[in-house]
């Protein structure tokens, strides 16, 4: 079973901008975090977003703040990325991530299986 289900990904030149989706389902969804968090190629994971689904203020990593926003729809139980002015070094895998707290990853109990973003020219 699937808890958790990515879609947006894909290829953009830099200053474009794509939309990631993440819906959950049984208990991937409660009242917790969820989030994004990416790994560039030869790099370890990091945050990126997350926001409580009980409506608290989002968290971002510095790198995108300004650039990025994340949103959710609690009736659909999806959380969405919006990825604006994106530069080169944004180019990774994207996991969405639920049932943990702000972006310590350690505290995720749930993961996608991760969605392409690739920022070339």
């Amino acid at each position: 079973q699937e808890h958790l289900v990515e879609s947006g990904g894909g290829s953009v030149q830099p200053g474009g901008s794509l939309r990631l989706s993440c819906k959950a389902s049984g208990s991937a969804y409660r009242r917790n975090y969820m989030g994004w968090f990416r790994q560039a190629p030869g790099k370890g994971r990091e945050g990126v977003a997350s926001i409580y689904t009980g409506g608290a203020s989002p968290y971002y990593a510095g790198s995108v703040k300004g650039r990025f926003t994340i949103s959710q729809d609690s009736g659909e139980h999806t959380v969405y990325l919006q990825m604006n002015n994106l530069e080169p070094e944004d180019t990774a895998i994207y996991y969405c991530a639920a049932g943990g707290s702000l972006l310590i990853q350690s505290t995720y109990t749930y993961w996608g299986q991760g969605t392409q973003v690739t920022v070339a020219s």
